[in-house]
């Protein structure tokens, strides 16, 4: 398996959902960097459990750091940080490695692992990950704010109900930092409701939803990119598919572009006080993998929650037989919700270390 990403700015994840940690060790990082802990906690607090419209488990997330800081500075050693575990209820999972959860990994972690897979809270796979996953991106939105670039995102839709989307052209910092300060991050509060809802009855009536977040950056130096393979929608596509449950991204116009014709789709350049831009943005700030200095612009699809409170068809692996099973535990009715910093973090962990 491989827990680790980066060659400049090192991200390695370890932990399982019901183990008693999760974590992550970052290298890389020079020393005298200044970190500020209110800050990451207050990032990692947006992606926690707890809420009407989540998971009644409930962890504080509070990060322990375990070396790699002096004094709230980095000191040249690896920062190693751990997320503990506090609310979990393995008796829940007791069951599954028999009969696989429909649309979660059991199926194809049994196939790799045989009966030696952890089926609790979904182990390995599980979307706990993020949260150690989000101390990383907390970390790597700080040391790129001091680098001029500000990455953002916001729940782009639910279901049928949308959000306005970012400006595509003019988006800023402060656009991100509204939704931040917003109950739901959404650009425009008066969608919001609307949205509860939608999650609200798919909760009442045990299934759920999906959704899809769109995320940007600012500032970034045009040029940015190693294409063919490591272009710079190769490289964050790459890290966003660590989120669990993501299941496609776009840029820009993404998948309309194909209704579009060449003459709608193409941005025209400018100048706008000496500085090179385009009139549109359709490209998403990425033209031959590489940035274009426009603010890099995508959306992350994710599927409805697997885990449902309908009865579902199955099999028994033991008794090679079709069997029914139905899901117990606390899950959240749109995962898509909880996984807006997710994608902050993600895509700052991969910008920075192209940067670096």
């Amino acid at each position: 398996m491989s827990f680790s990403y980066g060659e400049r700015f090192r991200v390695t994840l370890f932990g399982q959902s019901h183990a008693p940690v999760v974590g992550v060790v970052i290298d890389g990082l020079p020393a005298g960097i200044e970190l500020d802990m209110d800050a990451i906690r207050d990032f990692l607090s947006r992606r926690a459990p707890g809420g009407a419209l989540t998971t009644a488990r409930r962890e504080a997330d509070v990060p322990e750091i375990l070396s790699g800081l002096v004094d709230g500075h980095t000191c040249g050693a690896p920062i190693a940080a751990v997320i503990r575990n506090t609310d979990a209820h393995s008796e829940d999972y007791a069951g599954y490695l028999d009969t696989p959860r429909p649309s979660h990994a059991d199926y194809a972690a049994f196939l790799k692992h045989g009966e030696a897979h952890d089926i609790r809270g979904g182990g390995y796979f599980s979307a706990r990950l993020t949260a150690a996953l989000c101390f990383a991106g907390a970390v790597a939105i700080q040391v790129l704010s001091r680098r001029g670039v500000a990455v953002g995102a916001h729940l782009y839709s639910v279901a049928d109900v949308k959000d306005e989307p970012f400006d595509p052209v003019n988006v800023t910092e402060a656009d991100f930092k509204r939704v931040r300060a917003n109950a739901l991050p959404v650009c425009n509060n008066d969608i919001a409701p609307a949205m509860r809802r939608v999650i609200e009855e798919a909760r009442a009536a045990k299934d759920s939803v999906g959704g899809v977040i769109e995320g940007a950056a600012t500032g970034l130096p045009g040029g940015l990119g190693e294409p063919p393979f490591d272009g710079v929608e190769n490289v964050l596509c790459r890290v966003l598919f660590a989120i669990p449950a993501l299941r496609g991204v776009e840029f820009g116009a993404g998948f309309a572009a194909s209704a579009m014709r060449g003459s709608r789709h193409n941005d025209p350049f400018l100048y706008d006080n000496g500085v090179v831009k385009t009139r549109t943005n359709n490209h998403g700030g990425a033209l031959g993998g590489l940035t274009s200095g426009m603010p890099l612009l995508f959306r992350a699809a994710f599927k409805p929650t697997p885990s449902i409170g309908l009865t579902q068809d199955t099999v028994d692996l033991n008794a090679k037989a079709n069997t029914q099973l139905t899901i117990h535990g606390r899950h959240d009715p749109c995962v898509a919700l909880r996984a807006v910093p997710c994608v902050e973090a993600a895509a700052a962990i991969a910008l920075l270390d192209m940067m670096l």
